[in-house]
């Protein structure tokens, strides 16, 4: 019998990266360290992620094979088969299968029985916070209510790590796990029988035992130990794994300052001090017509010096070290300033956008006008490239010891793949925005989940993202991105797995819109739908009908009424049922959302409430006729 088990190119980054489990065909593996591909690889070019991780480039796995064309023996990304303790469905036996029991192109498959059926791989693992992951002592396991000296006394227990004798049995007369036991057919030294069995109805959870500090295609070390506690966990269980993946788009690089440092420049220029200061170079009184500008423009003094320079002609001034240069590293910033740009980046073949809108110019309606007025514009993305690279992995809890993908450490290139797509940037008005954000009630209404994130493990993790602190423009704008791929997966036939967000809602940055976009695109990027909904009259009637949706939820009052609730209760108003979305589509794992900021609620008001009163109103008055 000959099999071929295959994972596509971008499952190597995303979820089946180096360090994750991958059942397939019945059979169970995990991805080795990078330290153990092929020479043969795919460059993968992104300067800007290259610069923000500090790595040489990236390497995408080899291309899956041709079966006509490509020679079966090419090398590609490595797994190594786990658990290694199998057993038989037939007899119950469990086998400890090692490296050089592996055939290739076949099965493990049970030698004592004559049908040979296929083995079938143990469900429990062993990990730890440290990032460890283990095979479990099985053979400890069944004799772990017994006396130490009792232990000692089987004929098995120097080569326990691949017991021949035991046998994983299934009770008729009990459920559960209380049903299943592993049992010793070994014998002791006066020749009597073992006997030693224990059911695995306490299995799950912290377990006693030493780690062995490494990772299944590591080489074990038998004097290493990590001294983390050991947890029994399903090897399918979402604490196995817990990806650390960074991504960025692939935009071009342009000469021209953002929107916002143009207007700053521009406040600058017309400031009444501006001519004085320049006649007053070298004196004493410069500093005061400086202090009068920076007090009235807030620009910082780095904008001040390179306007100087370009006004006298002097050499432009070299920035400090971790100043405006530091900020050349942050992948949201340079992509926002590209979609906010007053003249948009001319086309390439991996980054389109034009200017779209709502087509809501001419229009005296409501809701029409009162929606027109809370959007800034509308950016449409025909094709985007965007480059995903896996950093390392977790394992137990989103906040244990980062493991790199490089487990030598010994490479500093890391693994990554890149997708073609194409979406929908989304901007709100400025000005409301600022006035929303300034009322008191949303004010102190944010401070609570700001608290909150504070005391959670992750605030260092979505500070990024987030910014250095939680502002209500961010949790509305990812609440929005949320309802808005909910709503697109009904209007454009894309499935919420298939979207992504990338979230702008950084105020020092003067961000204030979003991006979906397309996340399983291949080669080619796609056919072109999302940006079809993204075009007048479809986006404006896509957006009435997402603030009709999120305005109830199947679990209210209790959702809209919620003061925490989700992950570290970092989100408010939003559950499966209106707001959360696929992991894989959301930047922060499903936090910092909060329906009520964009719909109202009794205790905030929300960004779109006067849009979505208007439109229950034209409603109830055509309904009236």
């Amino acid at each position: 019998m000959t099999r071929k088990l295959r994972v596509r190119q971008a499952q190597t980054v995303l979820p089946f990266g180096v360090g994750a489990v991958i059942d397939v065909q019945g059979e169970s593996f995990v991805a080795a360290g990078i330290e153990a591909w092929p020479s043969l690889k795919t460059p993968i070019a992104s300067d800007r992620l290259a610069a923000r991780l500090d790595v040489t480039g990236f390497y995408a796995a080899p291309h899956t094979l041709n079966d006509r064309y490509d020679s079966p023996d090419r090398p590609g990304v490595p797994y190594v088969r786990f658990p290694g303790w199998l057993f038989c469905g037939a007899c119950r036996a469990m086998i400890r299968f090692l490296r050089e029991d592996e055939k290739p192109g076949e099965p493990p498959v049970c030698t004592s029985c004559a049908a040979a059926p296929r083995l079938t791989p143990m469900r429990f693992v062993r990990i730890c916070p440290g990032g460890h992951l283990d095979d479990v002592d099985w053979w400890y396991w069944a004799h772990s209510k017994l006396p130490p000296e009792a232990r000692a006394a089987c004929s098995e227990e120097k080569q326990a790590w691949k017991a021949r004798r035991l046998s994983f049995r299934v009770a008729d007369r009990a459920s559960g796990l209380e049903a299943l036991s592993v049992r010793c057919g070994a014998s002791r030294q006066d020749g009597t029988p073992c006997g030693a069995e224990r059911d695995l109805l306490d299995i799950l959870g912290p377990q006693g035992g030493r780690c062995m500090a490494r990772n299944p295609w590591q080489r074990r070390n038998e004097n290493a130990s990590c001294g983390q506690q050991v947890h029994i966990v399903q090897r399918t269980a979402g604490n196995v794994y817990y990806p650390v993946v960074y991504s960025a788009l692939d935009i071009p690089r342009s000469a021209e300052p953002p929107r916002a440092e143009q207007d700053a420049a521009e406040a600058v220029r017309a400031h009444d001090c501006w001519n004085f200061l320049l006649k007053a170079l070298g004196k004493p009184s410069a500093d005061a017509f400086r202090a009068a500008i920076k007090e009235d423009t807030e620009a910082p003094d780095s904008l001040i010096d390179q306007l100087v320079a370009e006004a006298t002609g002097a050499p432009a001034p070299t920035p400090p070290a971790g100043g405006p240069d530091a900020r050349k590293t942050d992948l949201s910033r340079d992509e926002w300033y590209a979609f906010d740009a007053v003249h948009l980046p001319e086309p390439t073949s991996e980054f389109a956008i034009r200017r779209g809108g709502l087509g809501l110019a001419g229009e005296t309606e409501e809701p029409w006008v009162t929606l027109d007025a809370h959007i800034g514009g509308v950016v449409l993305a025909d094709r985007l490239r965007e480059v995903r690279a896996l950093t390392g992995f977790r394992r137990h809890s989103p906040g244990g010891t980062l493991v790199p993908a490089d487990t030598s450490g010994t490479r500093r290139w890391l693994p990554a793949t890149e997708v073609y797509g194409e979406g929908i940037v989304l901007t709100l008005d400025e000005e409301r925005l600022i006035a929303w954000e300034n009322d008191p009630r949303v004010q102190a209404h944010v401070l609570g989940v700001r608290a909150d994130l504070d005391a959670s493990f992750r605030g260092d993790q979505l500070a990024e993202t987030a910014g250095g602190e939680l502002s209500p423009r961010f949790i509305l704008l990812h609440t929005l991105a949320h309802l808005l791929i909910r709503q697109l997966s009904f209007d454009s036939g894309y499935t919420t797995a298939s979207l992504r967000e990338r979230v702008y809602g950084r105020p020092e940055y003067d961000q204030r819109g979003l991006l979906i976009y397309t996340a399983a695109g291949d080669a080619e990027g796609t056919l072109g739908g999302l940006v079809r909904q993204g075009e007048a009259p479809h986006f404006a009637e896509t957006l009435i009908r997402m603030l009709e949706a999120a305005a109830w939820c199947s679990a209210d009052p209790l959702c809209a009424e919620h003061t925490g609730q989700g992950f570290g209760n970092l989100n408010r108003a939003a559950c499966h049922a209106c707001t959360l979305l696929p992991e894989t589509s959301c930047q922060t794992g499903n936090t910092l959302l909060d329906r009520a900021l964009v719909v109202g609620s009794a205790r905030v008001p929300g960004y779109f409430t006067d849009v979505l009163t208007a439109s229950r109103e034209y409603a109830a008055a055509t309904a009236q006729g």
